[in-house]
């Protein structure tokens, strides 16, 4: 059912509840379809899209998704717009660039349906993220009586160019391969990423749903440093999207008691290389303020970065 309709410039833009697995694709290709036509991080990656959807152990569209994702569509029925959580109280907009009119009327949806309430008192709570650059998104934000966190996130770029990469040293003790298909590998994955990230909540079959299901998941790209006696010490993950030729590196992750010894920067440098020869022109990371992760960013050649903060409002 629509419930919005917009009229701007003598066009109606009519907005809608997300309906199920075609619209999944269509969110995906808008995605691909307004990455030349906005800045960095304007809108999510594809991985980071795949991921919300894949990276679970259960992939199913289900019925709530109806309620907490809604679209924006032009009257011949191309999507321009949508808005959807990534956790509770939080909202991401993707959005068309020629469409950043909507923004307003996308917030005030999130606002009723995606707010969140807060422990102890009558009030609910939303959050979104908007770079530094965005400041047509900053001030539609504080307008409504958005606030500014001092917390965020950062964007980092590589852009191959002509200049070699740098050279791999292998370290001693470790190989390092791409992922393979099986159970074994899968469980091994869950184990890296709760041990490197001091989490419980990875499985094995959450990362095979991923791996298996994902169409942005390569396992020549998904690269690990493996010991002699098979426990994976480091793992980075990168993907490659050949329409606009961009690469992605997430995850990046060490084992406690495999850290300083150079593998996580061996494995970026891996994965750089295969990107490279795929066809990427540039490789996005993202980060946050973590002094040694950035200055391993730094060392391996991400030059540009692009900061933004969580923006919070209370309803």
């Amino acid at each position: 059912m629509t419930l919005v309709t917009v009229n701007h410039l003598n066009q109606t833009i009519n907005s809608r509840p997300f309906h199920g697995e075609e619209d999944f694709w269509r969110v995906r290709n808008l995605l691909i379809e307004t990455y030349p036509l906005t800045p960095t991080g304007f809108n999510w990656e594809i991985r980071r899209w795949d991921g919300w959807r894949f990276h679970r152990e259960t992939t199913d569209i289900t019925p709530i998704w109806q309620e907490r994702l809604r679209l924006w569509e032009t009257e011949d029925g191309h999507l321009v717009g949508v808005a959807h959580p990534e956790g509770d109280g939080t909202v991401f907009l993707e959005l068309h660039p020629d469409y950043r009119h909507l923004q307003d009327e996308m917030l005030a949806w999130a606002e009723k349906y995606l707010a969140t309430p807060v422990i102890d008192t009558a009030q609910n709570r939303l959050e979104t993220f908007a770079f530094e650059y965005d400041t047509p998104r900053q001030k539609v934000l504080a307008a409504r009586g958005y606030e500014k966190m001092p917390y965020g996130g950062v964007t980092r770029r590589i852009r191959f160019g002509k200049h070699p990469l740098p050279e791999i040293v292998m370290p001693e003790a470790y190989t390092v391969r791409g992922t393979h298909d099986d159970e074994d590998d899968y469980r091994r994955i869950a184990d890296i990423l709760n041990a490197g990230f001091n989490r419980t909540m990875h499985t094995a079959l959450e990362f095979k749903h991923f791996a298996t299901r994902s169409p942005s998941f390569q396992h020549n790209l998904n690269l690990v440093a493996e010991t002699p006696d098979g426990i994976f010490a480091a793992l980075v993950g990168a993907t490659y999207e050949p329409t606009n030729r961009y690469g992605i590196i997430e995850p990046v992750c060490t084992h406690p008691d495999h850290r300083r010894k150079g593998l996580a920067r061996i494995l970026i440098l891996q994965a750089l290389h295969r990107l490279q020869v795929l066809g990427a022109t540039d490789v996005y990371v993202d980060t946050g303020d973590m002094v040694a992760a950035n200055t391993l960013y730094d060392e391996v050649g991400f030059t540009e970065a692009y900061k933004g903060y969580i923006w919070q409002k209370f309803l």
